[in-house]
């Protein structure tokens, strides 16, 4: 089921970037639409959301500023968010970004990644990437090539004859290792999906999965499966039983070491889709989740997973981005996909119902005290419990005791 709609402080946007680190949530870039012009988000903040305490900050970033951009892909790998593609609004690009995220006085400066070796993927946008034994690997996505890096990967769309210019879809692996900056792309083996952009990805071990996406007007509903490890396709994965409709701008979460969880995107007949899946490695089969959330569609998100396997979606869009773009969202939507702990279960009504119990809440244990306030804090973010003076009662008892 779906346990809470948190409303959040947090600008709307879509086509942003966000990675998890730890209890933090990193969220840079994207764009919204204002008196129908694009509007791309500054390119020197990076917003910093706490999972525990469902709050937002706001911090200055510096360094090698990338341009302001949309449609990127983000990674994160020990602590540095890398930042790969986009689109500029003029432009797609193939340069390479990276943060720290790992700083203790909150001051993120940006790096510029220049003479890395081996051959750079060509300009792209809506890509993947799956993180796997110190690695990135990007697979797909829309951008261009000139007609000498043409290849059976790529799948022409239109083409600029004077300029020698082609746009298209491809289903190219392209790996970067940060520590040496090398660049290369991988023999893999067995059959490849179609080229495609808009899909979403997940690991699980060594293995990398996606599902759906676009190419031309078809929205793709299957799943393929990578061995990272040996290069080799699986083909189609002949799933038993139902599927979901084709989609794009759908995310694709892993929750256990044998499920995936797939939420949202815009479907063939442009429908906005707000059913969620899971997908059972073992068994081999989709099944629909149960959730309450079925009035409020989303594409073009991103999420992540919480400590006790509730999935995260944060903003995107609830109107279809091809028609009139207008729907940016700033909130978030949570999915409870595992029973909660006995804890979790207890803080949750504690919290909500903080003001009545105030005067009794100082006599909790005080192992307890802390995540009490974190769990408060939580609510309040999320509008279900008003600001009130026991949350600051209750910081001045721990601080002093």
């Amino acid at each position: 089921m779906a346990e809470a709609d948190a409303t959040l402080v947090t600008e709307e946007r879509s086509g942003r970037c966000a990675v998890l680190d730890g209890n933090h949530l990193y969220d840079w870039g994207g764009y919204i639409i204002y008196e129908n012009h694009e509007v791309y988000l500054p390119n020197d903040e990076i917003w910093v959301y706490e999972l525990e305490n469902g709050t937002w900050q706001k911090h200055a970033m510096k360094g090698d500023l990338p341009p302001p951009l949309s449609r990127s892909c983000a990674a994160c790998l020990n602590g540095i968010m890398y930042i790969f593609g986009g689109y500029d609004g003029l432009e797609y690009t193939n340069e390479m970004y990276c943060v720290n995220l790992q700083v203790k006085d909150a001051t993120y400066i940006w790096k510029k990644l220049r003479n890395c070796q081996g051959i750079c993927p060509t300009p792209r946008h809506e890509l993947s990437c799956w993180v796997h034994k110190d690695r990135l690997i990007y697979f797909g996505g829309y951008g261009c090539k000139r007609i000498s890096e043409l290849n059976d990967s790529f799948y022409v769309n239109e083409a600029s004859w004077e300029e020698e210019m082609f746009w298209g879809w491809n289903c190219e692996i392209h790996v970067f290792d940060p520590s040496i900056q090398i660049w290369y792309q991988p023999t893999t083996k067995g059959m490849p999906p179609r080229p495609r952009a808009a899909h979403a990805c997940a690991v699980l071990g060594n293995k990398g999965y996606l599902f759906g996406g676009r190419i031309l007007e078809t929205r793709i509903n299957d799943l393929h499966c990578l061995d990272l490890d040996s290069w080799t396709w699986s083909g189609e994965v002949a799933v038993d039983g139902i599927r979901p409709q084709g989609r794009l701008w759908h995310t694709l979460t892993p929750v256990t070491d044998d499920q995936l969880f797939l939420f949202g995107g815009l479907s063939a007949e442009s429908q906005l889709l707000s059913d969620a899946w899971i997908y059972s490695v073992g068994a081999n089969e989709w099944r629909q989740f149960a959730q309450c959330l079925k009035n409020r569609p989303r594409l073009w998100h991103t999420s992540c997973l919480g400590k006790e396997f509730e999935v995260m979606v944060f903003s995107g869009s609830k109107d279809d981005l091809l028609s009139y773009d207008t729907g940016h969202c700033n909130d978030v939507l949570i999915f409870q996909t595992q029973p909660y702990s006995l804890l979790r279960l207890c803080l949750n009504p504690i919290a909500k119902n903080a003001t009545v119990l105030q005067s009794q809440l100082p006599f909790l244990p005080r192992e307890l005290l802390d995540q009490v306030q974190k769990k408060i804090n939580f609510w309040v973010s999320a509008g279900q419990q008003e600001k009130c003076d026991c949350i600051f009662n209750l910081k001045y008892w721990i601080q002093t005791n």
